[in-house]
């Protein structure tokens, strides 16, 4: 491999300490992940200077470093040389520690303590995986609060006043909204750790959570003219844009929450039968809908163009290599760098997607939709989550409204 990227350069790459004896394997491994050939000659050629620093840290041999002391090997990029090398030394971190060629991290006292909580909410609670990746964050945030690193024995010693300092500092950067789950997790931890004997038992009871009241706050929804615009400004002449048009239309259209559209499959869209089976993580239950042509028309105008990844089934990749599957936090960015194309203002708490699914709901009702067949499209288990969107229909509610009498004077008062 490397003698096809450099045919007369290569030795002078071949002969670098270390990185000779895996330029091999590595490059194949970066095609096979979808790199094209001008990134991979590029990582080759940032090499010398990858090489230069390793001798200069005094590094013989991989075993040495562990994953995330080889990507702090490089510091901030200031040039573009420098900008391929931590790229490179990315890759190689992936590379060299799926082959076991790293040392392991040292595991420390809040890894080894949120690796045993997140165990008991994944096996014995049964939460779903991202709800447990969001304990952990909470958790070891929690953790590196009490400086349990370098006192172990910290949480034998846990009073109020520590739980207390802790939510005052989180307070100032998060809303009520948001404080209602940092406490939320922080009692279960704290019911975890009592279980165990870690902690005195009924520390979680004194956690207040602060009072959200159910349905304080209205759903945000965007105009349907404002949702027109928003799909007509996406630059369908790229694949980004295609590929963009393709998400946008399907939460549209149906309504899907930022998850079901990063996690739809090539094997849930059967064109045959033109229906799309709609994964639902939250409920449980997948959902069967019918294609329609605008949705059809924008998947087989981006898979047209797709980059092509033999060994991964999800719709929606990313633009840029590495090639793989989109997070949900990339559909909301999706939607945001088109909603500023598009020139429209979103109010307070309506960034994010979601509110495309809000104006779908909001736009079915003033069609006449019932509220049955919205709550199933929208996946939702009771129907007391869908006549929410009843608030918004404000112009309908004003037509049911009861007329006050004239206003009393204040001579009839009398």
């Amino acid at each position: 491999m490397l003698v096809s990227l450099f045919p007369q350069a290569h030795g002078r790459y071949a002969s670098l300490p270390l990185l000779g004896a895996v330029w091999d394997g590595f490059c194949d491994w970066l095609r096979e992940k979808g790199y094209p050939t001008g990134a991979i000659r590029r990582r080759i050629q940032a090499g010398r200077l990858v090489a230069s620093t390793l001798r200069q840290r005094g590094v013989e041999s991989f075993e040495q470093l562990t994953a995330s002391e080889l990507r702090s090997l490089m510091p901030s990029p200031t040039r573009w040389t420098e900008q391929i090398a931590g790229s490179l030394v990315k890759s190689l971190a992936q590379y060299l520690g799926d082959r076991g060629r790293l040392a392991p991290n040292p595991g420390t006292p809040t890894s080894e303590r949120v690796g045993m909580y997140c165990r008991y909410l994944e096996l014995t609670r049964g939460l779903a995986p991202r709800t447990v990746t969001r304990h952990g964050v909470g958790i070891t945030e929690f953790l590196r609060f009490l400086d349990y690193d370098t006192r172990p024995k910290r949480l034998q010693d846990l009073k109020t006043a520590d739980i207390e300092a802790f939510l005052c500092r989180a307070g100032r950067r998060l809303g009520r909204v948001s404080m209602q789950k940092v406490t939320g997790m922080l009692r279960s931890f704290l019911r975890f750790l009592a279980a165990e004997g870690e902690v005195l038992p009924g520390l979680d009871a004194q956690v207040d959570s602060p009072r959200c009241f159910r349905g304080e706050r209205l759903p945000r929804a965007l105009p349907w003219d404002s949702v027109r615009s928003l799909l007509r400004s996406v630059d369908r002449s790229i694949i980004k844009g295609r590929r963009d048009y393709a998400m946008l239309v399907l939460i549209a259209t149906y309504g899907l929450r930022v998850g079901e559209v990063a996690s739809l499959t090539l094997d849930d869209i059967s064109w045959r039968s033109a229906q799309i089976r709609v994964p639902r993580p939250k409920v449980g239950i997948p959902l069967l809908l019918p294609l329609t042509d605008a949705v059809g028309e924008a998947l087989l105008d981006y898979l047209r163009v797709r980059r092509a990844c033999s060994t991964e089934r999800r719709v929606f990749l990313r633009v840029r290599i590495p090639p793989g599957p989109i997070k949900s936090t990339a559909v909301c960015d999706v939607f945001d760098f088109w909603a500023a194309r598009a020139g429209i203002r979103l109010s307070k708490g309506a960034h994010g997607a979601h509110c495309l699914r809000h104006s779908l709901a909001v736009h079915l009702l003033r069609k006449g939709t019932s509220i049955k067949i919205i709550g199933d499209l929208l996946g939702h288990r009771s129907t007391e989550s869908t006549c929410v969107y009843l608030r918004l229909q404000v112009d309908d509610l004003r037509d049911v409204a009861l007329n006050l009498p004239g206003a009393v004077t204040s001579e009839a008062q009398r």
